[in-house]
């Protein structure tokens, strides 16, 4: 499969104020473009052209490593363009995802508080996440385009850490960025249908 850059799911505007349209045309059509592009490059004669995107990512992890940083990091924007959505965020969860993070995370502001620690604690780039791994829900973080998908676990939630995710709307403030991130743009019924599919 080549790869091709999905259209946002909502006007470059929607998100605001917690993400400026300027971050969302810079980090959509610039970053994610480039993941795009090169992976592209990178897969021709990789003897993995034939493959899912999945498999690309956990085919090329740690063998490739030029193939897997755009692979993965198109793997990880796809579903970072769904995350979101106009008004967004909230405490209320669908059910079945209520219950598992209830079960296996303490509750939502346990939750809440452990993945806004992922993120603001990974050192540099990377991913904070909410993962399905062995039938439970756990929080993790990853290091550049590293995803849980590598490590055993099915992706549910992530949130980009990347300098440019933030920087023009937050300068260096990530934490403030992943509290405004979390509360305002987390479209819970996408996670909701991962965690469902994925059960």
């Amino acid at each position: 499969m080549s790869f091709s850059l999905p259209d946002l799911p909502y006007a470059y505007d929607a998100l605001g104020p917690y993400m400026s349209a300027e971050t969302l045309e810079f980090h959509h059509d610039k970053h994610h473009q480039a993941y795009v592009t090169n992976g592209n490059k990178l897969l021709e004669g990789s003897g993995l052209e034939g493959k899912s995107l999945e498999e690309i990512v956990k085919e090329s992890f740690g063998k490739n490593q030029p193939l897997f940083n755009n692979a993965g990091q198109h793997f990880n924007h796809i579903h970072f363009w769904k995350w979101m959505k106009p008004n967004g965020g909230g405490k209320s969860l669908p059910g079945k995802l209520q219950a598992a993070v209830d079960s296996d995370l303490g509750g939502y502001d346990k939750f809440r508080e452990d993945f806004l620690a992922a993120g603001a604690g990974q050192f540099g780039s990377g991913w904070a996440w909410l993962t399905l791994k062995d039938g439970k829900l756990a929080v993790t973080k990853t290091a550049n385009g590293e995803n849980p998908l590598v490590h055993g676990g099915t992706p549910l939630l992530g949130v980009d850490v990347w300098e440019h995710s933030y920087y023009i709307d937050y300068r260096n403030a990530r934490p403030k960025y992943l509290e405004a991130w979390f509360d305002n743009l987390v479209n819970w019924e996408y996670v909701a249908e991962l965690h469902e599919a994925a059960s």
